[in-house]
């Protein structure tokens, strides 16, 4: 994902002796498996298994373009996030802060991707089988409450999904401090975020998400999204969030 990162590394850890880099690298590995450690205990993310395989979303979500977002471009996103929770970690060890801002930008990009798009696979299912329809009981009557019924949302939804810049996505959140529903764009998974809310459900707009079968008709792939839109997982999920 990121075509300078080796290289950027290489650069700002020139300075380091070969046996400083290997004591800092025993440290991280520590680190892992201390959770009393002082520098804190390191994640290991990884790619979770789709619940459904890569076809099961035809004809609006190809299987192709399933198995190169989910095993490939998702994939990365965990690599680059564990990758830079450890040079953080080794940043901690070693006392070097001067790529402080470079691997913080690198969990807030990998972080947002990795997190949306567990999200997004979870609320997707097949057409007659979860996938499509309408929501009903408590957040179909949030939805009428907030937007003023499911077509309003809808419509403001796939506005947000199509003027969206660049890559980026549509979210549904609930906010916390109102109790009530919103639509956001989010920009590379973490600009116009907004704080004080949760996503129920994510639309990824980035054009690998749709270019095998879409080739970039990016109004086509959010109207057939809504066919495959996993309503009683949203619903669940809206339920656990809205108690309090």
């Amino acid at each position: 994902m990121s075509h300078t990162r080796r290289d950027f590394i290489s650069a700002g850890s020139a300075v380091l002796a070969a046996a400083t880099l290997s004591a800092v690298e025993s440290r991280a590995e520590n680190i892992t498996s201390n959770s009393a450690d002082p520098l804190g205990k390191l994640t290991t993310h990884e790619l979770p298994a789709l619940p459904y395989a890569y076809n099961a979303l035809e004809p609006f979500i190809d299987a192709a373009t399933m198995e190169l977002h989910h095993s490939k471009h998702h994939a990365a996103y965990v690599k680059g996030l564990n990758e830079a929770e450890t040079e953080l970690a080794k940043a901690r060890a070693s006392g070097d802060y001067s790529l402080l801002q470079h691997w913080s930008r690198k969990v807030a990009f990998n972080g947002g991707g990795h997190a949306l798009h567990t999200l997004f696979w979870k609320t997707l299912a097949p057409n007659g089988k979860g996938g499509g329809g309408e929501p009903t009981g408590d957040l179909g009557d949030a939805l009428k409450t907030d937007f003023g019924g499911f077509s309003q949302f809808k419509a403001q939804f796939s506005a947000a999904a199509t003027q969206v810049e660049g890559g980026g996505w549509a979210i549904l959140h609930y906010r916390l401090t109102d109790k009530r529903l919103l639509v956001l764009q989010a920009e590379n998974q973490q600009k116009l975020s907004s704080w004080d809310t949760i996503p129920l459900l994510p639309l990824d707009v980035w054009e690998h998400a749709y270019y095998l079968k879409y080739q970039n008709k990016r109004a086509d792939y959010i109207a057939a999204w809504w066919n495959v839109v996993n309503w009683p997982a949203v619903s669940e999920h809206f339920k656990r969030v809205s108690k309090n």
